[in-house]
């Protein structure tokens, strides 16, 4: 089945100060081959780990960067640029190499998701596509796992097709975080996965009484699931058993499940569970949704709730944190900085010296010691430490999709659930997760020193003020 990701006039994805700045640096005839890190600077929602996705998202973008004839007339609308540059533009193809980490892996705060290098220009103008391709894909895909994580093993259903950010997106790594099916039939059709729903309260309010309403839908399928909360879940709970027998009897059709969509899930879910087995139907299932998300779904489990399965939809579909609990959501703040690049004078770093935003310099890998034990962030040319494994993979060379680079949803869905068992307890807690550890090297220090060192103009108090921000973070 085709997969196509490719967006709207891919040139034009880009903030106006991408072309106004490849511009500046065309007019300079500057044209550094420059490397750029693509990372999160803290994980979402108050947590330690970031689930990785949207590297499919982003190659495609990466694949399809060009301009059109008519995204060449539309700039010259806007500036008053050379129309040699124009013309640049127009024969411009990324012709560099990245390297990232996998979808469905775990990472965590600094460490770059993907390093993009090529000529200065390439590499800019594709900083807003990527971000726009891994934040938001990553920010759910960590959401989903969470939720999941929280529902200790029972189905978790996507329900965000109507709030979504981007529907397509939203459904694709909520099933990387582990979601086991979702209610958007689009999705379910271009990913192949299964598909769930139950049937809207306006069916039920469409017959006169709920009793008719139930009776025509367990007429209607062999296995069915019933809405119980339109009215009154406690009156509903006993029509829909009157209802079950009379249909298994007179049709030999089955109800599989209840839902319960609004009140007070933890009381109902009891009481409705109790009628149930008191009337044997011990195999009918309880299915939960309404405004859900992992910390709701903790606290009914933890109270013991007898609910079997969980809808979720905003706060999957937007990444939304928690407003009670002071967590912030709705976004990652991936950030895309230059590290490093080579001309005619050579090879150098770069840092950006601005307290907590200020950049580590260099050309850099990840390696994860152990079974997370520990992770190490250090440049390319020092050695593997032993026992490690390597974080980032060849993905783009030469400016074309390396083979075997974008695996199909299934097999990214079972890497990244093989990475979320292994991934310890203690750094998945809902709140006041431990923090992992993640080292710089020594050689990234004393780059990032050096480089510091040497910036003209700035002054000594400065120096101190980016020494003391950088050894608050990972100092070895």
């Amino acid at each position: 089945m085709a997969r196509s990701y490719t967006p709207y006039h891919p040139g034009l994805l880009t903030d106006l100060y991408h072309p106004d700045s490849a511009y500046v640096a065309w007019r300079a005839n500057r044209s550094a081959r420059t490397t750029f890190d693509l990372y999160a600077r803290r994980a979402p929602f108050g947590g330690t780990y970031l689930l990785v996705a949207g590297l499919e998202m982003a190659l495609e973008f990466v694949r399809s960067f060009r301009y059109t004839a008519e995204d060449i007339a539309f700039l010259q609308q806007i500036r008053d640029y050379d129309p040699a540059f124009l013309e640049h533009l127009q024969h411009l193809r990324f012709s560099g190499e990245i390297l990232a980490m996998p979808e469905g892996s775990i990472a965590f705060a600094n460490e770059p998701l993907l390093r993009v290098t090529a000529p200065f220009d390439e590499a800019l103008l594709l900083e807003s596509g990527l971000l726009q391709a891994v934040n938001l894909a990553t920010l759910i895909a960590t959401k989903a796992s969470r939720v999941v994580w929280a529902a200790r093993g029972r189905p978790v259903a996507e329900f965000s097709l109507r709030r979504a950010q981007d529907p397509f997106v939203a459904t694709r790594s909520s099933r990387i975080g582990g979601c086991f099916s979702t209610s958007f039939l689009g999705a379910a059709f271009r990913f192949r996965l299964p598909s769930t729903g139950t049937v809207p309260h306006a069916l039920i309010q469409l017959f006169d009484t709920e009793h008719e309403a139930f009776e025509a839908i367990a007429d209607t399928y062999n296995r069915y699931t019933l809405l119980l909360d339109t009215y009154d879940p406690r009156i509903a709970i006993h029509t829909a058993v009157a209802v079950a027998h009379a249909a298994r009897d007179r049709l030999g059709h089955v109800l599989a499940a209840v839902r319960l969509d609004s009140g007070d899930l933890f009381s109902d879910a009891r009481y409705v569970r109790d009628v149930l087995d008191r009337a044997g139907l011990e195999e009918v299932r309880i299915a939960a949704s309404g405004d859900l998300d992992e910390f709701s779904i903790q606290e009914l489990l933890e109270a013991g709730a007898p609910i079997d399965s969980f809808g979720v939809g905003t706060s999957l579909g937007v990444g939304a944190g928690s407003v009670e609990r002071d967590i912030e959501g709705g976004a990652l703040g991936g950030v895309y900085k230059e590290v490093f690049s080579v001309d005619e004078r050579g090879g150098r770093a770069k840092v950006k010296v601005a307290g907590d935003k200020s950049t580590w310099p260099g050309i850099k890998e990840v390696y994860r010691l152990g079974n997370f034990d520990e992770d190490v962030i250090q440049l390319a040319d020092e050695p593997k430490p032993p026992g490690s494994e390597r974080l980032l993979k060849p993905v783009v060379q030469d400016g074309a999709v390396v083979p075997g680079s974008l695996p199909p949803l299934s097999e990214i869905w079972e890497f990244a659930q093989s990475n979320l068992r292994r991934l310890p307890d203690e750094y998945r807690q809902l709140v006041a997760p431990t923090p992992y550890p993640v080292r710089l090297s020594h050689a990234i220090w004393l780059m990032r020193d050096q480089d510091i060192a040497e910036q003209p103009g700035l002054r000594q108090t400065e120096l101190a003020t980016a020494a003391d921000s950088s050894r608050g973070q990972g100092a070895p």
